[in-house]
């Protein structure tokens, strides 16, 4: 007889495990199916948290190369970074927080069968790898997320030419480094390696980096990344990627129509991540696919009925759905409540907030000027500069702006956009603010406390009715 559950989760990542604690907390028995040795997923293992280790290890160079500015005396010698020890403290950070994740397997008494799983039909999953066997679920959850994906022509070797999962654990700083994709990760990385000593240059086939965001963060990081040096080339396609002994030689199309040729001791293909299917069974168990993305309704239930799935697996049917590890677990949240019978209500998209950790921070949530504009809306927008304000300046962090997009007509927020100090904490305020259908006038009348860099979210407020204090 199949071991039987009432929720079986395929994938232990961000949206799987939360599922699977939130499932058990009310009252399921619930088993997690993952062939990593590890919980955690993409985030954990190979994503948010060792990159964001390895910025925290960029950031603490940052400060000691100028700690002349600081007051603090150095022995003589020139700060450098030891990778070793970078990579062995960043291992260590991974390591506890995968195993917390199994401290609340066993707390909340879910199954880990470790393997790989494929879809049986029927309520079956067939375990086909490691832990052998067939289980028997009332719901299951897909929640296998996303790998990262090449582009035609770019062949990855993981040696010369790399992904993030390999960017992660180089044992040694590169003297040159090109990165294709001015996304998350891409300017991640930049900031990363340029602050350990590489030579960066990111190459975007879009017009302006971090092509998302609204216009001006991207304006103000390429600014920011000009003053650093890292290069940037945008408008600008790749079209031929050679390994060879001593590198990567480079030849890309620039927005003249020209070939420009380059070299770099590493090509990092930053050009976005596609769904784990493969071996699933999907099709074969009746699922729709879009474009090898799982197709679900607004509450994440698939064509076939006690199947769902969340996360960067999944399409909704209506543009790119976000591939970020706090949206997969709200998802993966709602599915669970949703099986137990619990008042679920669909997530909103424009209120998921986006994070992005270079140098300088980007944290923004809602619509951009150009998007409010797009759906109709009489906009007014404000924005404030950090520099402006005495906590930034103490940090010697005083770069960027925080924007507000509002609609003119009502005075509700429409969207927030920051780049500098702390932006990815500051924009959590933004996130309530949407979520509440908070005017600028609410804003303005909320207390920002002094000296924060929140006062710049305040002031940004005032600014939307022109009138900033400090400006």
């Amino acid at each position: 007889m199949p071991n039987s559950y009432d929720v079986v989760v395929i994938g232990a990542g961000t949206g799987g495990y939360v599922a699977a604690i939130r499932a058990a907390q009310l009252g399921r028995k619930v088993a997690v199916v993952e062939k990593q040795k590890a919980l955690g997923g993409t985030c954990l293992i190979w994503g948010c948290i060792p990159t964001k280790a390895l910025l925290e290890h960029a950031h603490a160079l940052k400060v000691i190369q100028s700690a002349k500015e600081w007051g603090v005396t150095i022995p003589a010698g020139t700060p450098a970074i030891d990778m070793g020890q970078v990579q062995s403290r960043k291992d260590r950070i991974v390591t506890g927080l995968t195993k917390g994740i199994e401290f609340l397997f066993k707390k909340n008494k879910i199954d880990w069968i470790k393997g790989t799983a494929r879809l049986a039909g029927k309520g079956k999953i067939d375990i086909y790898e490691g832990e052998t066997q067939t289980l028997e679920a009332k719901e299951i959850i897909v929640a296998t997320g996303s790998a990262a994906r090449s582009v035609p022509g770019i062949e990855i070797d993981h040696t010369c030419i790399i992904t993030s999962d390999d960017a992660i654990g180089l044992k040694d700083v590169p003297k040159s480094l090109a990165i294709m994709g001015s996304g998350a990760v891409g300017v991640e990385f930049a900031s990363i390696y340029r602050r350990f000593g590489s030579d960066v240059t990111l190459i975007e086939l879009l017009p302006r980096l971090v092509p998302s965001e609204d216009e001006a963060v991207s304006a103000e990081l390429e600014k920011s990344f000009t003053k650093q040096g890292i290069k940037a080339m945008t408008g600008t396609k790749v079209t031929k990627a050679v390994a060879g002994p001593s590198g990567v030689d480079i030849e890309a199309q620039t927005p003249d129509g020209k070939t420009q040729k380059l070299s770099a001791d590493f090509l990092l293909v930053a050009t976005g991540r596609g769904a784990v299917t493969a071996g699933l069974g999907a099709e074969d168990a009746g699922l729709k696919l879009e474009n090898g993305y799982i197709k679900v309704d607004e509450m994440y239930r698939t064509s076939v009925p006690n199947v769902s799935a969340i996360g960067d697996v999944i399409t909704l049917g209506t543009g790119g759905h976000p591939q970020l590890a706090h949206l997969s677990s709200a998802e993966g949240i709602l599915v669970a409540e949703r099986i137990a019978g619990q008042e679920v209500r669909p997530i909103n998209y424009d209120h998921v907030p986006s994070c992005t950790y270079c140098d300088p921070e980007i944290g923004s949530v809602g619509l951009t000027e150009a998007e409010a504009r797009q759906r109709g809306y009489d906009v007014r927008v404000g924005s404030f500069p950090f520099g402006v304000l005495g906590r930034a300046r103490m940090a010697g962090e005083s770069e960027g702006f925080v924007k507000i997009v509002a609609d003119k007509k009502y005075d509700e927020v429409l969207g927030v956009h920051m780049i500098g100090p702390r932006s990815t904490e500051l924009v959590a305020e933004a996130v309530l603010a949407l979520r509440l259908e908070c005017t600028v006038e609410e804003l303005i009348k909320t207390i920002h406390a002094h000296p924060t860099f929140s006062e710049a979210v305040g002031e940004a407020a005032h600014a939307a009715h022109g009138a900033a204090i400090h400006l």
